[in-house]
């Protein structure tokens, strides 16, 4: 008896012990998180960065996206769905993130289509149809110009516009901005400059929520 009363309270502290090492780990995950955010605020938003919704709203989500991933993929309806919840005051801007083999490419052609203004209803249907043009965790990019067709793309335009300079630089500058805020996932958030603190869609939305409320008690 006197074993199994050992045992269980050697068992309960080795479950407090892991416990709070998995807090410490987080709390300080978080804390560099804010601490890189803070010295490189510049690189949150370039001007290049796609935005949608209210360019005066109070709460702004910056995402860092790679068009292959799975998670973004499974994200963004979410994210669509915070914004609807408050008109006019939330904007989200989208950085790259490409992670993932041909990424880079597939962002390519998300800035070739905003050339032709049809920018988010192409990541929208890129998204969508993730499933059909990526394998493996992979892109494959000759599997993606059906789906750009339908939304009544110049494909051979689009095709021509990728290869601009000008958008390997955006993708390059994108990715030295991820190193620079310490980037290692996708996808990843900050509202208004604060990190996301653990991952999930409900600590998305508490966060967005308390800079609504500051924003509201503010006024």
């Amino acid at each position: 008896m006197k074993q199994k009363t050992i045992f269980i309270v050697t068992a309960v502290i080795l479950a407090v012990t892991f416990a709070l090492g998995i807090n410490t780990y987080q709390n300080k995950k978080a804390e560099q998180a804010t601490q890189a955010t803070s010295q490189n605020s510049e690189a949150l938003v370039r001007f290049h960065s796609p935005t949608l919704g209210n360019a005066n709203a109070p709460v702004h989500i910056v995402e860092f996206l790679d068009p292959a991933c799975e998670s973004c993929r499974a994200f963004y309806p979410f994210v669509k769905e915070i914004m609807a919840s408050s008109p006019d005051k939330i904007r989200l801007t989208i950085r790259y993130a490409p992670f993932h083999t041909g990424a880079d490419e597939v962002v390519k052609v998300l800035e070739a289509a905003r050339k032709q203004g049809k920018y988010w209803e192409s990541l929208e249907a890129l998204l969508a149809a993730q499933p059909d043009w990526t394998h493996g965790h992979a892109a494959q990019l000759d599997r993606v110009w059906p789906h750009l067709e339908r939304l009544g793309l110049d494909v051979p335009r689009l095709k021509e516009d990728m290869k601009s300079p000008e958008l390997t630089k955006l993708v390059q500058q994108d990715m030295e901005d991820v190193k620079a805020l310490n980037v290692r996932g996708t996808p990843e958030f900050f509202v208004n400059g604060r990190p996301l603190p653990e991952f999930g869609p409900d600590h998305l939305k508490k966060l967005v929520d308390e800079e609504l409320a500051k924003a509201a008690s503010a006024k």
